[in-house]
């Protein structure tokens, strides 16, 4: 069988322009993939398997969607979180926004979702950050902070996962995604998240893998 195929993959921010390739491919690939995303309605043309609509700022939301899930396949061999958002500025309201979406959906799903994940045989744990962390300016302070703190957190992730050897937790770094210079496109990104079960899982935990243009 070929990889991804097969697996079980949460999607989250399935909605938006990468999530909607990299769900599509995974669903040309074989994989099962569940689909997940505040927009309801966009839902309906995204590829998959499944479709839920969740706040994954909910914690409350997100145990329940992961007990549907736990249900419905009994496992979950990835989770592909692509929630984001961007705002400039260091004021405080602008922070609360982003932390609402880049930190806190990241902590409740890795949170609902980390066992699952650990005991599969192949569990890949992924987000998308930014080149804004190693170079952060005053107009993207919130935004590079909270980039910042979720790759600490993957890092945290793929620690507690170091001593299972199935599972891996990766950041990606992009500057940004697009098809403009210097961006990354959102083809290659979404092969690399694709390409994510093709690894062993003891070589790429706890990546940080560059898509810097």
């Amino acid at each position: 069988m070929a990889e991804p195929e097969g697996r079980i993959i949460i999607v989250t921010g399935a909605t938006g322009a990468l999530g909607r390739l990299v769900c599509e491919l995974l669903d040309e690939r074989g994989a099962i993939v569940v689909a997940v995303s505040t927009d309801a309605p966009g839902l309906e043309s995204v590829a998959g398997t499944s479709h839920f609509a969740c706040d994954l700022s909910d914690e409350s939301a997100v145990r329940e969607l992961a007990s549907i899930v736990h249900g419905q396949y009994g496992r979950v061999d990835g989770l592909l979180h692509l929630v984001g958002g961007w705002r400039p500025g260091s004021s405080t309201d602008e922070f609360a926004w982003l932390e609402a979406r880049i930190l806190t959906t990241l902590r409740v799903c890795t949170l609902a979702f980390a066992d699952e994940l650990a005991s599969s045989t192949a569990g890949r744990l992924a987000i998308v950050s930014s080149t804004a962390v190693d170079t952060p300016s005053w107009n993207s302070a919130n935004y590079s902070t909270l980039k910042a703190a979720s790759e600490v957190w993957v890092r945290a992730v793929a620690e507690r996962w170091s001593r299972g050897h199935t599972a891996a937790a990766v950041s990606f770094a992009v500057r940004a995604i697009g098809d403009f210079e210097g961006s990354t496109s959102p083809y290659l990104l979404a092969e690399q998240l694709a390409a994510l079960w093709n690894a062993p899982a003891h070589k790429i935990n706890g990546a940080r893998i560059s898509l810097a243009a």
